[in-house]
C-alpha cells in the first residue's frame, strides 16, 4: 500500500515539477524578447496636420524616460514614431515598413481616420494590434469586423449626441450652420448630430459648408455660414482650419452658439486664433488642460510639467497635445505591464479590450477607460465645458451617451 502511494505522491510531484517551468514560460511575438518591445506608430509630423506630431514626440519621450527607471518588467521599449504627414499613401507606405522591416509588437496612437482607414483592413489581416487611435470614427469599435483596431478617443457619435442634446436643451429654436472637414471624421459627426436631432435636423440645419485639409483657409465658408442666419455654429474641423474659423467669426461679428469638437480645442489652436476670440466656444471634455488655473495644484500636470522640462524642452509648457500624448503613453505602458511576459500580439490585444477603470494623467477626475471585448469605446461619459477666455469651465456634472 505504501510504496504505491509513494509512487503516485513521487509521480504527482514530478508532474509539478515537469509543469512549473511551462506555467513560468516566457511567450512572445515579432516586436518583443527577454529585453525589449518595439512598437509603432504613424502621425503626421509634416504637413497640414503637423500639429499633432507633437503627440508623437512626447510619447517616444516618455519610454525614455521610462526605460532609464528600468523599462516595463525589465524591458525597454522603444517606440517608432513616423511622420505620415496626414496622406493615406504614406501611412500605407510607414505601416508596411514598421510591420514588414521593423517588426513591431503593436500600433498605438496613430492619428487620423483617412490615414488609419487606409491600413485597418491590412492591419486586421496580419493580426497586429491597432490601439488606441487618436480618433474616434464609428470604423474603430467593429470588434466583430476588425477584432484588433481600438479608438483611444471618445467615439465621435458620443460627442455629437451629447452637443445635440445641448442644443436641443439650449436652443429650442436653433438654426445650424456646419463646418465640416471633408472626409469621414466629417461626415461622422455630422450624422451623429442630425441622430440627436432626429425629426427636427431638416427644419434646424440651415447650411452645410465644407473644406479640403489643403485648403489655404476657411474665410469663404464661414462667411457663408453667418450669411446663412445660423444661430448655432456646429465646428467641425481640425488643426489650422480651427484656428481660422474661430477667429472668422468674431472679426465677422457673428455670435452663435459654437460648437466645437473635443480634439480641437488644444491650447495652441486656441492660441493661434487668440483667446479672446475663442470666448463661447462649448465642447465636450475628458482632459485636463496644461496651463489652466484649475488644475495649477494638480499632481499629475505637476508630474508631467517635470517631464516635459527634463525631455521636450523645446516644447511649449501649455501644449496640450504634447500633455494628451504623454498620458496616452501612460495608458499604454499599463497595459504592457499588465501583459506580464506573455507579450504576444493576442495578449496584447486582451489587455487593450479588457480595461476596467484604468485612469490615466490626462483624464478628469472621476473619469476612467474601460473596454471589454465587445464594446471597444473607452468613453462614455463626457463633460460640457464652455471656455471664458482663459479656462474651459466644466458642467456640474458629467454626461452619458
Amino acid at each position: 500500500m505504501y510504496p504505491f502511494v509513494a509512487r503516485i505522491v513521487l509521480s504527482g510531484l514530478l508532474a509539478a515539477a515537469c509543469a512549473a517551468p511551462a506555467l513560468a514560460q516566457k511567450s512572445y511575438d515579432p516586436g518583443a524578447s527577454d529585453t525589449d518591445i518595439k512598437l509603432g506608430q504613424t502621425v503626421p509630423h509634416s504637413g497640414p496636420g503637423s500639429p499633432y506630431g507633437v503627440l508623437g514626440r512626447a510619447q517616444v519621450a516618455y519610454f525614455e524616460m521610462l526605460n532609464e527607471k528600468g523599462g516595463i518588467n525589465g524591458r525597454k521599449v522603444t517606440l517608432l514614431s513616423m511622420d505620415d504627414a496626414y496622406s493615406p499613401p504614406k501611412t500605407v507606405e510607414a505601416t508596411r515598413r514598421l510591420v514588414e522591416q521593423d517588426e513591431v509588437l503593436a500600433l498605438f496612437s496613430s492619428l487620423g481616420t483617412a490615414t488609419q482607414s487606409a491600413v485597418q483592413k491590412y492591419l486586421n489581416a496580419k493580426k497586429v494590434p491597432q490601439l488606441l487611435l487618436n480618433t474616434g470614427a464609428g470604423r474603430w469599435n467593429e470588434p466583430e469586423k476588425f477584432p484588433w483596431t481600438t479608438p483611444g478617443l471618445p467615439m465621435y457619435t458620443t460627442e455629437a449626441h451629447i452637443l445635440g442634446k445641448h442644443i436641443l436643451a439650449s436652443v429650442p429654436d436653433a438654426k445650424i450652420g456646419i463646418l465640416a472637414q471633408h472626409d469621414d471624421l466629417g461626415k461622422e459627426y455630422v450624422k451623429a448630430l442630425k441622430e440627436a436631432l432626429g425629426d427636427k435636423a431638416d427644419k434646424m440645419i440651415v447650411a452645410e459648408q465644407s473644406y479640403e485639409l489643403a485648403d489655404p483657409t476657411v474665410d469663404s465658408q464661414i462667411i457663408a455660414l453667418a450669411n446663412s442666419g445660423a444661430n448655432v455654429f456646429y465646428n467641425i474641423t481640425t488643426g489650422k482650419a480651427t484656428s481660422q474659423s474661430i477667429r472668422k467669426v468674431a472679426e465677422l461679428g457673428w455670435k452663435p452658439l459654437h460648437l466645437i469638437m473635443s480634439g480641437s480645442t488644444a491650447s495652441e489652436l486656441i492660441t493661434a486664433a487668440g483667446a479672446d476670440k475663442a470666448i463661447g466656444l462649448t465642447t465636450v471634455k475628458y482632459r485636463k488642460n496644461v496651463g489652466h488655473p484649475q488644475w495649477a495644484d494638480d499632481p499629475d500636470l505637476k508630474a508631467y510639467e517635470a517631464f516635459r522640462a527634463k525631455y521636450l524642452p523645446n516644447v511649449d509648457p501649455n501644449n496640450d497635445l504634447a500633455f494628451a500624448g504623454y498620458s496616452q503613453a501612460v495608458l499604454m505602458g499599463k497595459i504592457l505591464e499588465a501583459c506580464g511576459d506573455e507579450l504576444t500580439r493576442a495578449n496584447v490585444l486582451k489587455q487593450a479590450t479588457t480595461l476596467k477603470n484604468v485612469t490615466a494623467p490626462a483624464l478628469i477626475k472621476g473619469l476612467a477607460y474601460s473596454t471589454s471585448p465587445t464594446d471597444y469605446a473607452p468613453l462614455t461619459t463626457l463633460y460640457l465645458a464652455t471656455y471664458d477666455g482663459k479656462d474651459w469651465k466644466l458642467g456640474d456634472k458629467p454626461i452619458s451617451d
